[in-house]
């Protein structure tokens, strides 16, 4: 869609809502330039984008919270 600073004017949150509901960029001229405004894509947070994994422990859950690993952690080691 192309307008005319004026015609953005005029509309300019319902120019904006459509912008966001379609996706579709609109363009304005200006001092013979073009200025586009475009929605930006959608946050997708990066725990949404893991894989899943089913079955990934093998046993019960709870027993996790049970592990003693005292004999095998060096606090040292990681200096």
């Amino acid at each position: 869609m192309h307008l005319t600073p004026s015609k953005l004017r005029q509309n300019i949150y319902n120019i904006l809502d459509g912008i966001l509901e379609t996706g579709e960029p609109v363009e304005i001229e200006r001092k013979g330039r073009m200025l586009r405004i475009v929605a930006d894509a959608p946050h997708v947070s990066r725990l949404a984008c893991m894989k899943k994994r089913p079955g990934l422990i093998n046993g019960n859950p709870e027993d996790l919270a049970e592990i003693d690993w005292s004999a095998t952690w060096n606090p040292d080691e990681n200096l």
